[in-house]
């Protein structure tokens, strides 16, 4: 990398860590290609984070380990980062490898691609077994946290616990899990399938004072910004959420050609020369 990319990621870096840092909570939303990012920072949101779901969704694939590789995933992450000047945190599903030297080279290469950050999850990929065992999730958190210690930057380095999207409604032993990951060194702590403010509060307690991720965006839920704040949450994403959210219009106004003959969704478009406005 160059001198000036480098600095230039060294300030990104700097301004991520410190958002996990100062009072109060913030919102890292999940942009998908780069003008989806360019949105997201025109709008004023102070961080990106790539999802694995909106990422293999815009390439017309299903969501899952290796639904998109590892350079795939990285090369749509250069792209975002390139599009803006905040920092961009991805979405490195397992680490792209079962075992904890896979974790430790997927973080020296999402580094080299520009990364401020990066999270790690504790799902195989196997339906069949789809959380690592609990001692060998805590060694790939480990090995990923060696890595980026090693790194002239301050990466900020996510773990998550996948029971919840799983299938495995077990919160104990969620919560081990985030625990064992802290003390691994990871920086911030994720567990995606979180419904309820009293589960999430009763992990943020758990690994308190690291900062906790939540995600939101998932539907009949009355939970708002300032409720997730006074119970601690430091960061909350929205996954695919917006990304589903903007194929729901699109389906809207697809099916009424279809079924209707009619274009009446042109009503609730974003106008052209606004877009291309933005864009410019």
């Amino acid at each position: 990398m160059s001198a000036s990319i480098n600095n230039s990621l060294q300030a990104r870096a700097e301004t991520f860590r410190e958002l996990h840092q100062r009072t109060g909570i913030f919102v890292i939303p999940n942009p998908w290609d780069a003008g989806s990012a360019k949105v997201f920072e025109i709008l004023g949101f102070k961080a990106l984070a790539t999802t694995s779901a909106g990422v293999a969704f815009s390439f017309g694939r299903a969501d899952g380990i290796s639904g998109v590789s590892r350079d795939e995933a990285l090369q749509n992450a250069k792209d975002i980062i390139n599009a803006t000047n905040l920092p961009v945190s991805a979405d490195l599903e397992n680490g792209y490898g079962d075992s904890p030297e896979a974790c430790a080279e997927t973080i020296l290469l999402a580094a080299k691609a520009g990364l401020a950050g990066g999270s790690i999850e504790d799902a195989t990929g196997n339906s069949l077994d789809p959380i690592y065992p609990f001692e060998h999730a805590v060694e790939r958190v480990k090995a990923a946290v060696k890595a980026a210690h090693s790194l002239p930057y301050p990466f900020t380095l996510t773990a998550r616990a996948e029971n919840l999207l799983h299938g495995k409604m077990d919160l104990k032993d969620t919560i081990r899990r985030l625990e064992a990951f802290a003390d691994a060194g990871a920086d911030v702590l994720f567990a995606p399938g979180l419904k309820t403010l009293e589960d999430m509060e009763t992990v943020v307690k758990a690994v308190a004072p690291r900062p906790v991720n939540v995600i939101m965006g998932f539907p009949g839920s009355t939970i708002t910004l300032d409720m997730l704040a006074d119970i601690g949450v430091k960061r909350v994403s929205v996954g695919s959420a917006l990304l589903r959210a903007a194929y729901g219009a699109f389906f809207r106004g697809a099916e009424e050609i279809m079924q209707k003959g009619t274009f009446t969704f042109a009503n609730d478009a974003k106008p052209y020369a606004e877009i291309n406005e933005l864009f410019k």
